[in-house]
């Protein structure tokens, strides 16, 4: 072989080498992010890290849970969070997947995106579940002042100071404790949710709202109605 096609391959073959191991270590990482994502899609006994802290703050508060918040995903929180899914009508298998984070109010994507009113986008698809198991047979604005409520709860110091604190205080809404919460909402509800989000209060502060011709509890009765929006009235 001539010191000229030694050149030429020398030239040739490094190149495609070089090219070869550069996609091999490109498709080994690609599997293992993968394999990353996988394993964050849900949270389970074992799992670690600030949103399985999340996750217990939030039970905890609510009265599930009785353990430390300590990020780690131990055997009170799964007890904790199949406490919860009984309650709340979802699988009762102690993880924490998609369903159950959106009941808690939390997003398991590695970083939250944003939504209307700087609301984290599983805040705004919980709302939207609490309107259209409130108020689907609502005009519109009727749907938007449900949300509202439950934004001016959120702001209020009476009441917790997260979406998903407010809609699942025990006993704040009946449609948690009957399940009408895991109802999928139609666009209509997601678009009132996102209007009240975005600064559209039609009940101008309102704390409360209920349906005269069903409600039962005589306390809310007694309360100063300050509007009428279709079958719902609401209070401050």
């Amino acid at each position: 072989m001539s010191e000229k096609t030694e050149k030429i391959l020398r030239f040739t073959v490094v190149p495609v080498l070089l090219v070869a191991i550069v996609a091999a270590i490109i498709f080994a990482f690609n599997g293992f992010e993968s394999s990353e994502s996988a394993e964050a899609a849900v949270l389970k006994q074992g799992s670690t890290g600030s949103v399985v802290r999340t996750v217990q703050t939030r039970l905890k508060s609510w009265g599930y849970y009785t353990g430390s918040v300590d990020g780690i995903y131990g055997s009170l929180t799964v007890a904790a969070v199949k406490y919860f899914q009984r309650v709340n009508g979802l699988q009762v298998d102690g993880i924490v997947g998609e369903k159950t984070a959106a009941a808690i109010g939390i997003s398991l994507a590695s970083s939250s995106s944003s939504g209307a009113g700087g609301y984290s986008s599983s805040d705004a698809y919980l709302l939207a579940r609490l309107v259209y198991a409130e108020a689907r047979g609502e005009p519109y604005v009727g749907q938007v002042a449900v949300a509202a409520v439950v934004l001016n709860r959120v702001k209020s110091s009476s009441f917790p100071n997260t979406i998903s604190g407010v809609i699942y205080q025990p006993w704040a809404f009946s449609v948690v404790n009957d399940g009408q919460i895991n109802l999928t909402p139609n666009q209509t509800a997601i678009n009132a949710a996102n209007d009240a989000m975005n600064g559209w209060d039609p009940t101008y502060g309102c704390l409360y709202y209920y349906n005269p011709a069903t409600a039962t509890n005589s306390w809310i009765k007694q309360k100063p109605i300050h509007l009428t929006i279709g079958q719902h009235v609401f209070c401050a």
